[in-house]
């Protein structure tokens, strides 16, 4: 008896498993309906699980594959105008580097048809979708769709002249269908559309701001006051429970002048304005200059300053109200002393808060660095024996405030090169980008170093210990960004730079030398294959029995990668491991590459197009990608990118397929047990 419940929990578990791998993400229901002689309506329903999202129709070229409707040629009826879908909703993709459309929930689309006939007539035809997750996306899959059309029964309310566009008062039944959607395949590691992502950039609005307050505590303008304030709080009252409660109130007064301000920014703006900011290229562009322009006034070339009377007006009030409210207005009084300093990290922050397209951003973010603004003068005027071993000011201080300029100046190139991608204007490749930051990284550490100096800035008689360590810092990064300039991925600031593609002069691209040798096969490869030019100049076959067929002929294995357009852990993989000396070698030299493409949407012709089965559910296979797609699921039972299989020229596996894993030494240790095990077959 217990073998046999073994037996069958192994079985449920096996059997739950395997269905684990089927996601059904988006489920369509079709109906149509027909309002009048010469009028129907072919609606198209798609339920959206939690946390997945549909694309829109309307995408950019070189983006993800949008959502389409393709209907059959039929003589019962004309389309009229073209398929109405809901009101998208839209954010600007880092990866893609465009504005994306995309639907939550359950969208509805419409497609209004004119019968040409008064009986009952199908409609067929199909839809082609991706839907994505935080980690998953479906291949691109089409979805086909049979309706039946209603007759139309005139009553007596029907108009006598169908033509007069006058809808008739029959109620006519819908004819739904629901469709499950096939097998998900994983092509984006991370993107910024659901709750888990809006989260993760909320808690890193609010850490920016938590080091923009502590960077502020630092500068000129705040940190002399620290001691003056507590200092205040110590002598103006005998109290002492008094004075400890005066500085809780400052504290809680700077969070809520500065979340107000936040506050501001949001109902200002409004979540669709939030959005409009990240995404369009004049805004990015204004931003850009505003942070040239804060810059400049951390550099010295002048003063951002508020109006003296609005500081002693307020500073008047605070002195003859008392209580709570004059505690209130001294807070505002350090606001606006500050702003000189402040206002350049205060608008930096609330410019990056704004541009995430999340409404809770700029309060979020200016929780934090009022937190971090707070807290000393707080504590300090709690605890006021703190006092002694906090530094003296100096020249260090505005040694603050230029190193924060330098790091505003590189900040702003996020910004153009956001308002580039979108506007289409070419102006800043990779290569031009990298220039840039390592100048000026290149003279923040000679600034560090004391070799360039500012006007306001005191003399350096000696290098001190913790400049000595940020220069190093300095110089360590424009050594890592130096390899760039020729092509390196720079994966760390691949979040802030240009994408590869617009690098300028790549050495893997290049002719000559171990890097570019690659290019120069392709002249050695017989016409007619179907071959690209992939990553660092590797040759790629796009067709399987091409590649497999010259495997065979220059006797080496084959290396299978299962991959797509917009696959961005196909991406990193290239970027991260593929790069590396090691592999590079291996795939140039050892292995012939087979890549095929699932997101390919290049129509096949009507004789190579094909019904599949697989997984119990009916598909018309009509693209490239679709027949790829296909080919993976029925041979290797996975339908997830990248996704790599090691063959020889029997289609014999070398070694177990890989997936995602940027660690460089088990994909050579993997590459390596391939050639081996070919070899011994030999």
């Amino acid at each position: 008896m217990l073998n046999r419940l073994l037996l069958i929990s192994t079985f449920v578990a096996i059997t739950l498993s395997s269905a684990a791998q089927i996601l059904e993400p988006v489920k369509w229901s079709f109906s149509t309906n027909r309002t009048s002689l010469n009028e129907a309506e072919i609606i198209f329903t798609a339920t959206i699980d939690d946390g997945w999202y549909l694309y829109s129709q309307h995408l950019p070229e070189g983006g993800p594959v949008p959502t389409s409707f393709t209907f059959e040629e039929n003589a019962s009826f004309t389309l009229v105008g073209k398929v109405i879908e809901s009101n998208a909703k839209e954010k600007f993709d880092e990866i893609f580097k465009m504005d994306i459309k995309y639907f939550l929930g359950e969208p509805v689309f419409r497609q209004k048809i004119k019968p040409l006939t008064n009986e009952a007539f199908k409609v067929t035809g199909y839809v082609e979708f991706m839907s994505c997750d935080n980690n998953n996306c479906t291949p691109p899959t089409a979805v086909d769709f049979e309706l039946t059309v209603p007759a139309f029964i005139a009553d007596e309310t029907t108009p006598a002249n169908p033509d007069s566009g006058e809808e008739s008062t029959e109620t006519l039944k819908e004819e739904t269908i629901e469709v499950a959607q096939p097998t998900a395949i994983t092509i984006a590691e991370e993107m910024p559309l659901d709750q888990s992502t809006d989260k993760r950039g909320l808690w890193y609005i609010f850490f920016a701001g938590l080091l923009g307050g502590l960077l502020a505590l630092l500068t000129p303008c705040v940190f002399p006051m620290i001691p003056m304030t507590v200092s205040y709080f110590i002598r103006n009252t005998s109290n002492k429970a008094k004075g400890r409660r005066d500085a809780v109130i400052y504290g809680i007064s700077i969070v809520i002048i500065y979340v107000t301000l936040g506050l501001g920014v949001s109902l200002i703006f409004g979540s669709d304005g939030l959005n409009q900011l990240s995404t369009s290229p004049w805004f990015n562009l204004f931003f850009f200059v505003l942070l040239i322009v804060f810059a400049a006034a951390f550099f010295g070339a002048f003063e951002l300053q508020l109006p003296s009377s609005w500081t002693n007006a307020i500073d008047n009030k605070a002195e003859k109200t008392g209580g709570f409210v004059g505690v209130f207005l001294m807070a505002l009084v350090l606001v606006l002393v500050s702003f000189s300093c402040t206002g350049p990290i205060i608008g930096t922050l609330l410019v990056e808060a704004a541009t995430s397209g999340s409404m809770l951003s700029p309060m979020i973010g200016m929780t934090g660095f009022s937190i971090a603004l707070a807290i000393p003068f707080t504590l300090l005027a709690i605890f006021p024996s703190m006092m002694g071993s906090i530094p003296k000011s100096g020249g260090w201080l505005n040694s603050v405030k230029v190193v924060l300029a330098f790091l505003l100046l590189a900040f702003s190139l996020k910004f153009l090169t956001v308002a580039d991608s979108v506007a289409q204007w070419n102006l800043m490749s990779r290569d031009v980008f990298l220039a840039i930051w390592i100048a000026i990284f290149t003279l923040m550490g000679f600034y560090l170093l004391g070799k360039i100096k500012f006007h306001h800035d005191s003399d350096l008689p000696y290098v001190s210990v913790p400049r000595i360590f940020l220069v190093i810092i300095v110089f360590s990064f424009v050594a890592y960004l130096i390899p760039g300039m020729w092509g390196a991925p720079l994966t760390s600031i691949s979040s802030f730079a240009p994408p590869v593609t617009t690098q300028v002069f790549d050495v893997n691209r290049s002719s000559g030398g171990e890097q570019g040798s690659a290019v120069n096969q392709t002249s050695l490869l017989p016409e007619g294959y179907h071959t690209k030019e992939g990553a660092y100049g590797l040759v790629k076959f796009l067709e399987y029995d091409e590649g497999l067929e010259y495997a065979r002929k220059v006797g080496k294995p084959i290396f299978l990668d299962f991959t797509g357009h917009g696959c961005v852990n196909c991406r990193k993989m290239e970027a991260a491991v593929w790069s590396d000396p090691q592999v590079l070698q291996r795939l140039r030299n050892e292995y012939v590459i087979i890549s095929l493409y699932v997101d390919d949407r290049t129509r096949l012709s009507d004789e190579e197009q094909y019904t599949s089965d697989f997984g119990g559910r009916e598909r018309r296979i009509r693209t490239i990608g679709n027949k790829w797609s296909d080919f993976q699921a029925k041979r290797y039972g996975v339908n997830s990118q990248p996704y790599y299989v090691l063959l020889d020229h029997q289609e014999n596996q070398l070694a177990q397929p890989y997936s995602y894993n940027t660690n460089v030494g088990q994909f050579v240790d993997h590459l390596d047990k391939g050639i081996e095990a070919f070899r011994q077959a030999q």
